[in-house]
């Protein structure tokens, strides 16, 4: 008997560790609805939906990098050159799909550049990543002169601010991009190396999993999914601004480290990774119905990102 209810507390226990930021989340919706009653209005859920996708697919691929024990300061300026460039050829071409493979190409590229300095280069991430972060940003306010580029044509401000059915495009793409991501880490051989590489880099070399190609694709990942977010951006405001995406890479490390991936890398799924990103959309939506200042609005994101790390690093322990 006390070993049948030692086992059901211990089920307990794992269920509520492994679910903790879904329950988080139900408990945030509830309090933030309890105190404004709107926000569980369908327009305004519909809303929050929109605003947490581009969080959402940088941090998607924010998970692949960080599963793998590294980091990507340089998504925001990747999601600013890259929304820039779309914006400066659907300009001058008035050809959507031409804007679109442009800014995913820069993506990859500025993703390939971080991989092989810190894959090949040896460079610490934080490191590379950061300088890769301010040299794109300086060239995005080169390319554009400082000046946002706007009066975009209305097909490609569709893809920001369009639906299909009920549906807003931005939320359809990121659906697509969670899915794809999912069956990646799950269903595939370089889903196994990215937890096999993150959990001890040595081992998995040693085991013959090429480490220098993977870690140099995750980059690639990151890079194209932040170039996707740019353009969504960019198509949603109807306008590309040079300081686009400034502070992007916070928020999507919070998504990460919120749903529950470690910051030493080789444990985490996408899944936490959307729910944190949730969190985060919630936070800040609920913040602005009840009025609070953007000030303490910043304080409150960064208290809950201290707690998150700090639950992540308890259950390292204990693990």
């Amino acid at each position: 008997m006390v070993r049948e209810e030692f086992n059901m507390n211990g089920k307990f226990k794992e269920n509520l560790d492994k679910y903790k930021s879904l329950i988080g989340l139900v408990i945030l919706c509830a309090v933030i609805t309890f105190v404004s009653p709107a926000f569980m209005t369908l327009s305004n859920i519909t809303n929050v939906f929109t605003q947490v996708s581009t969080n959402a697919i940088i941090a998607v691929g924010m998970t692949f990098v960080i599963l793998t024990g590294g980091i990507d300061l340089s998504v925001g300026s990747t999601v600013a050159i890259s929304g820039a460039l779309a914006a400066s050829i659907i300009k001058s071409t008035n050809n959507v799909l031409l804007a679109v493979l442009a800014a995913g190409a820069v993506g990859i590229v500025i993703g390939l550049i971080n991989g092989l300095l810190i894959a090949k280069g040896k460079l610490q991430a934080f490191i590379a990543t950061l300088a890769t972060m301010t040299i794109f940003r300086g060239a995005t306010l080169v390319f554009t002169n400082g000046t946002p580029i706007s009066k975009l044509p209305e097909k490609f401000v569709n893809i920001g601010n369009g639906k299909i059915g009920f549906m807003p495009i931005p939320v359809i793409i990121t659906v697509i991009v969670l899915i794809i991501a999912i069956y990646v880490l799950s269903q595939t051989r370089f889903g196994r190396y990215l937890y096999a590489l993150g959990g001890n880099e040595d081992s998995a070399r040693l085991s013959g999993i090429n480490t220098t190609k993977v870690k140099t694709l995750v980059y690639v990942i990151s890079g194209f999914a932040s170039s996707i977010a740019g353009v969504i951006i960019a198509s949603r405001i109807g306008s590309a601004s040079p300081n686009a995406g400034t502070g992007f890479e916070l928020d999507a490390i919070a998504a990460v480290v919120i749903g529950g991936t470690s910051l030493a890398g080789g444990e985490g799924r996408i899944t936490g990774t959307i729910i944190g990103a949730l969190i985060i959309g919630v936070l800040n939506n609920g913040l602005n119905l009840m009025n609070v200042s953007p000030f303490y609005q910043s304080i409150v994101k960064g208290l809950v990102i201290l707690i998150a790390v700090l639950l992540d690093k308890k259950s390292r322990k204990k693990a």
